[in-house]
């Protein structure tokens, strides 16, 4: 039997699931990835005469680097384009709270977690922290806000807090695995410490943000801002991919954090000019794109499910992934807000739904193509899980939480003062 028609019939499959399924699924509560993963799992579980490829994990990683850095980077433009509220609004400070504080605190406690129960040497259980830690903007797309200029007033500061911690933790997080990839290289920390702090932390997220607000700021300008030659009375709705390869690869040549560069500019050309039209036909482009690459990644998700990467996982492993999704982040959300001015309800909406995902599957094919971490497959199997988790509990729950949410909120505020 000819595999090729088979791949052609399942990519057609992941391709019509992914323009449909979102508007079928909506406000249900079965989330289009839960059904991708599925459709994944049984397809690679087909009594078929050949062997289907499984470029995941372990010696293909670097297929899974690629392919998750492409969804990751159309995601964050995606974001960016739709963020509408101005920097120094003061929802801003709790973004900066989950960054600052809620982010440190996951690592610190999963790499913990993966030293004493799961006896990781001290590189791998970094490692594990730091790509457990961000949150995902390509899985999280229904608890963040909508396009551009849409109302965002019912469940808005959840959903803010969501879509800009996503944002920029994606970016964020890459120090800690470049620390991660430093201890396994086995060099003294003393000879790598203070080259970590000036390049990985200091240079990189600044030439991130800077070539973020440059090209963001000179692509809104080509957009909408020199009259009757500019861009947007023209162009077509791809460029938004255009835009966003652009800026991502010229971080990535000046040795930036270029997820950290591809929100920044997203948001910059969002602030540039909110009122143009043409800013909702990016977002939905980008967002096509976006369900697009999700479902086949998805799909291969489910391969890797299939091929057994979890019967890898001891009770231990078990138990850390649990603990990730429904201890760690929501303990460390919730202190990350602490006298923020958060009503309690909203703030546990925000540690709840830190969704895990695509980047942790970025993060942690980063890592192992650079380093030898002698761990590899079984820190797969626990991230993983966790994904699965968060794909299954987050899918699940998100429609009736943030409808509660939203519910509990128009009612306070239509509530008399006094």
């Amino acid at each position: 039997m000819d595999p090729y028609p088979l791949a052609l019939f399942i990519a057609g499959m992941a391709l019509l699931g992914g323009a449909w399924l979102p508007n079928a699924l909506a406000g249900r509560p079965l989330s289009p990835p839960i059904v991708f993963v599925a459709f994944g799992w049984l397809v690679f579980n087909l009594p078929v005469p050949f062997e289907f490829p499984r470029p995941w994990a372990g010696d293909d990683a670097r297929f899974t680097e690629r392919v998750t850095e492409l969804v990751l980077i159309v995601s964050l433009m995606s974001a960016g384009l739709k963020v509408d509220r101005p920097l120094l609004h003061r929802d801003w400070r709790l973004t900066a709270r989950l960054l600052a504080l809620t982010m440190p605190l996951t690592i610190a406690a999963i790499a913990f977690l993966g030293g004493w129960a799961l006896g990781l040497a001290p590189a791998a259980a970094l490692l594990l922290g730091a790509v457990l830690a961000p949150t995902d903007p390509v899985l999280a797309s229904d608890v963040q806000v909508g396009g551009p200029g849409e109302d965002e007033k019912t469940a808005g500061e959840v959903r803010f807090a969501l879509t800009s911690e996503a944002g920029l933790n994606d970016g964020l997080a890459f120090p800690f695995v470049y620390a991660a990839i430093a201890m396994a290289a086995g060099g003294d920390p003393t000879t790598w410490l203070g080259s970590w702090l000036a390049v990985d932390v200091l240079y990189r997220v600044a030439m991130g943000i800077v070539i973020g607000v440059v090209l963001g700021w000179g692509l809104a300008h080509l957009l909408f801002g020199i009259g009757e030659a500019k861009l947007a009375n023209r162009a077509d709705a791809l460029i938004v991919l255009a835009m966003t390869l652009l800026v991502y690869s010229l971080a990535e040549l000046a040795h930036g954090y270029g997820f950290l560069a591809v929100f920044v500019a997203g948001y910059a050309i969002r602030q540039y000019e909110q009122g143009h039209e043409y800013h909702r036909r990016l977002h939905e482009f980008s967002v096509q794109t976006e369900k697009v690459l999700l479902a086949g990644l998805l799909v291969l998700f489910g391969g890797l499910l299939a091929s057994g990467i979890l019967d890898l996982l001891t009770w231990r492993g078990v138990a850390v992934a649990l603990a990730v999704v429904l201890v760690v982040r929501p303990a460390a959300g919730l202190a990350g807000m602490v006298a923020a001015g958060v009503p309690p309800r909203e703030r546990a909406a925000i540690a709840f739904f830190g969704i895990r995902g695509i980047g942790s599957f970025y993060y942690l094919a980063y890592a192992l193509n650079r380093e030898e971490f002698g761990t590899a497959m079984g820190i797969w199997a626990v991230v993983g899980l966790v994904v699965l988790i968060s794909i299954v509990l987050h899918g699940v729950t998100v429609s009736p939480v943030m409808r509660r949410v939203g519910t509990w909120k128009r009612a306070t505020s239509s509530r008399p003062v006094g």
